[in-house]
């Protein structure tokens, strides 16, 4: 059964030029002049294995009943209700004009899967046209040219996820809907979570048990190991299965201070290091118990948390430790020197002795799981408005009034995000300090660490 997809927009944002691609023909009439499609056109189309019925719309324009205008609009309604999905053409060069929000609020209320194309990304000079269109609420844009084949590959693969979930859904006896969606698509981010291996970093000091710790793990006297400072030189990998999970452990050398640092070979495997702790998703950091995050330890978790990689702290050797005076100095220089990622989770294990493993990898997978998340935009901008009803941004840095219009997530692996402002260079550092807190709060994103850009929002009034 081909999927049935609806391409719609404002008029002369290349609706017609996308179809005529997808359906390998000039079926539909292509002209700079708006408005040349009229009534809706259908077709087969094939997107690599993917067989489509792919239906261009005429552009949507408001105007009185009865009038050509307003039957062309009746048209795209009954393909946009007729289609299992919706592909949603903005021109990312023009940026975003009133209608293609009011169509927006039109495509959402049909309950129907809804694909976002930033048209027309061929050059340069789009980027604010993508980042605006965020607000309408409707997910991250693909950018996208139809003329010059751009983003096709990407369009595939969502199209391919929407038909696997319908399938699901009707297989299922369900109705798919935006909380359907957004169950289906926890559930497929949970199962390709677990698909792909984790790529994690055993990192710190020399001589706090970080090849005993992956042997240990392994179960398996693989890494060299001895009281001697130094004996791993390379970054050294190994791969575990877990519960389910397949992880890949990447054994490095200790980091020493940079002024201690001698040697070619020493200079070699602190590369070596670093370059495994940005490859890695998470990194164990491994502290000695009786030393608890000198300065050392806190400009390697630093160096993590600033890559964007989650970070779950091993305290080691926790058998022969002064269990009390070690819990409350780390506690206390993680609250006072570690703020980038509030509630960083804190594990105390031997590594000699085997002990505390399965909280460790439970850790690790928890942090992992959090730093995939996905938060929808309804709830997101739901929680940003009773945050600013509970405390309004102040007056801004710059003496203006600022005004916080929304907030999307723009990717994950770490969560970063958007929010759209008439003042963004006036919010004050605390305010976001508080945004940011707050954020970790509500949606359990404790430990990881987080990306909030304040972007420009355009004037409405301008022009």
């Amino acid at each position: 059964m081909a999927l049935k997809i609806a391409i719609v927009g404002r008029p002369n944002v290349g609706k017609s030029t996308l179809f005529n691609r997808l359906v390998g023909k000039k079926l539909a009439l292509v002209h700079d002049l708006p408005g040349v499609t009229r009534d809706r056109k259908e077709a087969a189309a094939k997107l690599k294995d993917l067989a489509l019925t792919v239906i261009d719309t005429a552009g949507y324009e408001e105007a009185p009943a009865g009038k050509m205008e307003e039957r062309m609009w009746q048209q795209t309604r009954r393909a946009i209700d007729e289609a299992d999905a919706v592909l949603f053409l903005f021109d990312a060069r023009a940026g975003m004009q009133a209608y293609d929000e009011h169509f927006a609020d039109l495509v959402r209320r049909s309950k129907k899967p809804v694909l976002l194309l930033a048209n027309k990304c061929e050059g340069k000079a789009q980027e604010q046209g993508i980042y605006e269109a965020y607000k309408l609420g409707l997910g991250e844009p693909i950018i996208f040219s139809a003329e010059h084949s751009i983003g096709f590959d990407m369009l595939y693969l969502e199209l391919k996820q929407i038909e696997e979930q319908l399938s699901a859904a009707e297989s299922d006896g369900r109705e798919f809907s935006d909380e359907t969606a957004d169950d289906m698509a926890a559930e497929e981010s949970a199962e390709n979570l677990k698909k792909r291996p984790i790529q994690i970093a055993i990192v710190g000091r020399p001589n706090v048990g970080k090849s005993t710790l992956v042997n240990a793990l392994l179960n398996d006297e693989r890494m060299l190991t001895g009281p001697e400072a130094g004996l791993t030189r390379d970054a050294i990998t190994s791969q575990l299965n877990w519960k389910g999970w397949t992880l890949n452990l990447v054994d490095t050398a200790g980091l020493r201070r940079q002024a201690k640092i001698s040697g070619a070979i020493e200079k070699m495997s602190v590369e070596s290091t670093l370059y495994a702790a940005n490859m890695a998703q998470v990194a164990i950091l491994v502290l000695d118990a009786d030393g608890v995050l000198d300065k050392q330890d806190l400009t390697i978790a630093r160096k993590i948390l600033d890559e964007g990689r989650a970070l779950v702290i091993a305290l080691n050797k926790w058998d022969i430790a002064d269990k009390k005076e070690a819990l409350q100095k780390l506690n206390d220089k993680l609250e006072t020197s570690l703020t980038q990622a509030e509630g960083v989770p804190t594990v105390t294990i031997s590594a000699l002795k085997k002990k505390g493993l399965d909280k460790l990898l439970s850790a690790v997978i928890k942090v992992y799981e959090r730093w995939n998340v996905r938060i929808p935009t309804a709830p997101l901008n739901k929680w940003f408005q009773d945050v600013q009803e509970q405390n309004p941004a102040p007056l801004g840095k710059n003496k203006r009034r600022i005004k916080l219009r929304y907030i999307t997530q723009a990717k994950t692996r770490p969560p970063s995000f958007y929010i759209f402002s008439s003042n963004p260079e006036g919010l004050p550092d605390s305010y976001l300090r508080y945004l940011t807190n707050q954020l970790r709060e509500s949606f359990d994103l404790r430990g990881i660490p987080l990306r909030i850009t304040v972007r420009k929002s355009d004037n409405p009034y301008a022009g």
